[in-house]
């Protein structure tokens, strides 16, 4: 079965602010000037598309090899001032599943290309947000590449903040003694926990190189401070999803309180039960004694008076163990 097209959005930005969405065939990375930024972002298509687009834009194949690279392993190269990074966005599908959506971003002089299989809500956002009067022109390419990176990192942000309101909910049914399916929702939150850690820790190459100072050499101290500003994000992002596998770990210690709590609870009840009933067979057990006592000759008013001692000290017991609030 061939695979769709994709959808191609190609968007030149001016520093004065205006914003032009433009064909592919007015697209030239060579036209560019410093005041323009282009930006072209290839959503879905097949392989034979995504060369075409390039080969379009005069990139060689080897760059595109990169881009047909379909690895979900980060990656950074450079070549020639122009450098390629590949990171994989988090997706929240529900229900605390995390997947992963692989984007390719190549930048060079005044352009950015981005390439992905399926939508990814950053770019989306951003696109909306940029539609008219952006200030996109006034970055340069490896700035905006920067601004990319960082909104792929808080996707990460999002995706543990979900999953501390799910944990936050777990713990008021635990609270609620609403245990239900608790055991099965601490899996779920633990398998998230490590599904996001193994997500991000795998670009720790990527955002380390960026920050270094011989990545970008031949640009100006903002751009460099733009790249580590970004790691710095980077660290912040693998210390919340760190601090989520802690989360799990308090979950579960509240969960077993509250179990051991509530097995006390029982074994107390428990407890006063056989104790009242103890107190009982002792007193059948007397009256089941083969002495002549006069006692044992009353009768049915005998009888009566017998479970009525009886009676009377069940309620007293149960009346004391409710004073002292052990039931």
């Amino acid at each position: 079965m061939q695979e769709p097209a994709g959808t191609l959005d190609i968007r030149r930005f001016e520093s004065s602010g205006s914003v032009h969405t433009i064909e592919l065939g007015e697209a030239s990375l060579d036209d560019l000037t410093e005041d323009q930024l282009l930006w072209i972002d290839l959503e879905g298509g097949s392989e034979p598309t995504i060369t075409d687009v390039l080969g379009r834009l005069g990139i060689d194949d080897e760059v595109a090899a990169w881009f047909l690279d379909r690895s979900a392993m980060p990656e950074l190269r450079v070549r020639n001032g122009w450098f390629f990074v590949r990171v994989v966005a988090v997706r929240n599908d529900g229900e605390l599943t995390y997947n992963g959506t692989v984007l390719a971003i190549l930048a060079g002089r005044n352009f950015v290309i981005t390439s992905h299989k399926e939508p990814v809500g950053f770019l989306t956002k951003l696109r909306e947000r940029e539609s008219h009067d952006s200030g996109l022109g006034m970055l340069g390419a490896d700035s905006f590449t920067a601004s990319l990176l960082d909104w792929h990192v808080n996707s990460y942000f999002e995706a543990v903040a979900d999953f501390e309101s799910a944990d936050e909910r777990l713990e008021t049914d635990i609270l609620d003694d609403r245990h239900g399916e608790c055991l099965h929702s601490l899996r779920g939150l633990r398998k998230a926990a490590s599904r996001l850690r193994r997500m991000l820790s795998a670009h720790r190459g990527v955002f380390a190189a960026i920050a270094r100072p011989d990545f970008r050499p031949g640009t100006d101290g903002e751009v460099n401070r733009h790249f580590q500003t970004v790691d710095m994000h980077f660290q912040r992002a693998m210390e919340a999803v760190e601090n989520a596998r802690e989360v799990v770990i308090g979950s579960f210690e509240l969960f077993s309180n509250q179990t051991a709590l509530r097995t006390n609870a029982i074994m107390r009840v428990l407890t006063i039960l056989t104790a009242l009933m103890g107190g009982l067979a002792v007193i059948a057990g007397v009256l089941g004694m083969n002495f002549e006592a006069p006692f044992f000759k009353t009768g049915l008013i005998g009888f009566v008076v017998a479970v009525a001692l009886m009676t009377g000290m069940a309620l007293a017991g149960f009346a004391f163990a409710w004073w002292r609030k052990w039931l």
